[in-house]
């Protein structure tokens, strides 16, 4: 058995997805967390395209860029909300 034979499309988009996922869990900086997002996402269209869902494929595509925008906003609010508390907390 040649060991290449476990390596095809659907098991690197399920080390993709897995280890961008992980990385979302660990890693603590914000930005960080966008890039093992765009790597998992990276891994889920790849999943999808190897079982031919090439329509879904299509939407993943399109919507992609919007989730990421989307992710990145909430990062920014969220970060504008825990800096007001900290001044508020040193107002008090």
């Amino acid at each position: 058995m040649n060991p290449l034979d476990l390596i095809n499309i659907t098991t690197v988009s399920l080390v993709l997805m897995f280890v961008g996922a992980l990385g979302i869990i660990w890693l603590i900086k914000p930005l960080d967390k966008i890039i093992m997002f765009a790597i998992m996402e990276a891994g889920f269209v790849l999943a999808v395209v190897s079982f031919k869902y090439l329509d879904v494929a299509l939407a993943i595509a399109l919507f992609g860029p919007i989730s990421t925008i989307v992710f990145l906003l909430s990062i920014i609010k969220v970060n504008e909300i825990r800096k007001r508390n900290k001044e508020a907390e040193k107002v008090v």
